[in-house]
């Protein structure tokens, strides 16, 4: 069994380093989560300006929106991973003159997409499901709009922690690299609401 495991782990590294799986499973969980988060602002926000004081009205509709998210990610980064390998795979069969498709390389690829959609689809809805959490545990709070302000504190939280991430990547200063991603919360918080404001 432990041989078996083994071999499975040391295939998974080999599949990763031929597609290069790393690099693009971290763009793809960057930029997914960071929608993610900034998607769920826009409902949290626009359950707050239309006074929807029930938490488990908020946390179905996000629920409801994470899901949306989650198979859209999964599916489109499915088929568009998919397509660019096949096409990648066909032309350097071609070169080569032999059929790679089952070959390392070609495993690697079907790994790649199946990795990468995984990524795509999981990132904006656990994003997503970080800042509900507040809604989950409304009983404790006095009143329905701290319910609201920790769930954005904690949008905001996760906007800066992404961002730190980028910046640990980037080897930039990842106390600014949060800052951006902190403003971008920010940003769309203040639009939905003034958007979302009833009018005098």
């Amino acid at each position: 069994m432990r041989q078996q495991i083994y071999k499975i782990w040391n295939q998974v590294r080999d599949y990763s380093h031929l597609a290069n799986v790393g690099e693009i499973a971290r763009r793809y969980f960057a930029m997914n989560a960071f929608d993610g988060a900034l998607t769920m602002i826009g409902v949290l926000m626009g359950n707050y300006t239309a006074g929807v004081d029930s938490p488990r009205i908020v946390v179905s509709t996000g629920l409801a929106t994470s899901v949306a998210m989650g198979i859209s990610g999964l599916w489109g980064a499915y088929l568009t991973e998919a397509a660019e390998r096949k096409r990648e795979i066909a032309e350097i069969s071609e070169q080569v003159l032999v059929d790679l498709n089952d070959t390392r390389i070609g495993k690697a690829s079907r790994f790649a997409v199946a990795i990468v959609a995984i990524v795509d689809g999981l990132s904006p809805a656990l994003a997503a499901l970080l800042i509900l959490l507040p809604f989950l545990f409304a009983n404790l709070f006095s009143q329905i709009q701290w319910v609201y302000f920790a769930s954005l504190g904690m949008a905001l939280a996760s906007l800066f922690g992404l961002g730190t991430f980028l910046g640990y990547i980037s080897r930039e200063n990842i106390f600014l690299y949060g800052l951006r991603t902190v403003v971008a919360g920010i940003i769309s918080i203040v639009i939905s609401y003034l958007l979302g404001a009833p009018g005098e």
